[in-house]
């Protein structure tokens, strides 16, 4: 038997021990996973399948809570703000330590205020364009770009997505003006009616309308392809050399969350991430799964956070009003 299914398995052996030496068992009551960002982006669909899959080995429901507003600040300024007992849990991307550099002020650290339970996944980022549009590759957009500046736009739904077109405007030497979205499917909605030349989402928000061929992907954001869209060039082999941005998605708690808890929560996770079923799923939604735990993601965010740090001190991070 695997190692993640045997932990799995006793995953409520250790609620009860714990129950036993006076501690509460995890969960006794509903789990909130809260999204703080729209409906129907990546990260909103990674936390569905999650809560969903988890729903059998569990022996109470996960609700899945959507709190949008100031790239995601506010709703995690509402679990930074809960009691460290797990059944209050935020999901979110990388601009969770983005934000701390691109905002004027947060009312949270990043890194103090929450506990790192588990990252999910890694997040690549595609430059995303409509059938309409009158390009069809990279080449063709970057000479619009160049022989238009300014007058192109590109859409963002957050710090990172507005971090990625921006950082495309300085190494591909072009101008064009942020357009900021409250989510991925209001921005993609314009991406397809032709009302905004092109966007900057996660291959998980895109899947849903390439087959179709509403949308097309120029290029993939990452240094290397990606497997989701293996046949999709990135950014940087087609004229943009060292262009190499990515996001991730990640599990966390308030702050003083025990040792022993966040290992429980993890072990339902790791559970549900060895199933192949649930594995088949997260290909076809378009995801990429990257599970570290504990100090492992802690040790990642450290890394993440200095790196956001160093762009910022280069001034390659627009502030947001």
């Amino acid at each position: 038997m695997p190692i993640a299914r045997r932990a799995l398995l006793a995953a409520p052996l250790l609620g009860y021990a714990a129950e036993a030496r006076g501690h509460p068992a995890w969960p006794n009551r509903p789990v909130r996973f809260l999204v703080p960002y729209p409906p129907g982006g990546g990260t909103d669909v990674l936390a569905r399948a999650i809560a969903e899959a988890l729903r059998p080995h569990l022996p109470q429901p996960i609700v899945v809570e959507n709190r949008p507003g100031a790239q995601g600040a506010i709703g995690s300024e509402v679990i930074a703000r809960s009691e460290p007992d797990g059944h209050n849990l935020l999901i979110a991307t990388s601009t969770h330590t983005l934000n701390k550099y691109q905002l004027q002020q947060i009312a949270y650290d990043p890194l103090r205020d929450f506990t790192p339970v588990d990252k999910l996944t890694t997040q690549t980022l595609v430059l995303a364009t409509g059938a309409s549009q009158p390009f069809s590759d990279l080449s063709g957009l970057l000479r619009l770009a160049r022989a238009q500046p300014g007058r192109l736009g590109f859409g963002a739904t957050e710090a990172l997505t507005a971090f990625a077109g921006h950082e495309f405007n300085r190494l591909a030497g072009v101008r064009m003006e942020e357009i900021q979205y409250r989510g991925g499917g209001l921005m993609l909605n314009d991406l397809i009616a032709g009302h905004l030349p092109v966007g900057w989402t996660s291959t998980a928000s895109a899947q849903p309308h390439l087959a179709g061929g509403r949308v097309r992907v120029l290029g993939v954001s990452t240094a290397t392809r990606t497997p989701v869209l293996p046949n999709v060039p990135t950014i940087a082999e087609q004229g943009v050399p060292g262009y190499d941005v990515a996001s991730w998605v990640g599990l966390f708690g308030p702050a003083r969350m025990t040792p022993a808890l966040v290992a429980r929560i993890h072990e339902a996770v790791a559970g549900v991430y060895s199933e192949p079923a649930f594995q088949e799923r997260l290909g076809t939604l378009g995801l990429e799964p990257d599970l570290r735990a504990g100090e492992a993601f802690a040790a990642f965010l450290r890394a993440d956070d200095a790196r956001w740090a160093e762009a910022a001190a280069a001034g390659r991070i627009v502030k947001v009003e």
